[in-house]
């Protein structure tokens, strides 16, 4: 299983928001880039929520519910070497657990990234 990593500088989102690869699903948006770095065997990952979708408690609970999800999906069906960034629609608080994870198999299929 591949180590799923974090994204922590605005460059990296950046990088992979100008990739211009991106899939909107009901609960969330999932934006893909090739890695840039040399470890061909991890998954880097982002998350965001917009000042939008509600005050910092809303974000943040939306935050935890797309990190989770990610733990359940990421390390089993998505493809290595690629950077991912995740953004929390308004609908991602109230979603159903099973729905997110859904949403973020169909992003990841339909960005080309889902290993099967």
């Amino acid at each position: 299983m591949p180590n799923v990593l974090r994204h922590r500088k605005r460059e990296d989102f950046l990088r992979v928001r100008n990739a211009n690869k991106s899939v909107s699903a009901a609960g969330l948006v999932l934006q893909v880039a090739t890695s840039n770095i040399d470890d061909a065997s991890s998954i880097r990952v982002g998350f965001t929520a917009t000042s939008k979708i509600g005050n910092a408690v809303v974000r943040n609970r939306i935050k935890r519910r797309l990190r989770a999800v990610v733990r359940e999906v990421m390390g089993k069906s998505a493809i290595p070497a690629h950077d991912y960034v995740i953004i929390g629609r308004f609908r991602t608080a109230d979603r159903e657990f099973t729905s997110l994870v859904k949403d973020l198999k169909y992003a990841l299929h339909n960005t080309g990234t889902f290993k099967k």
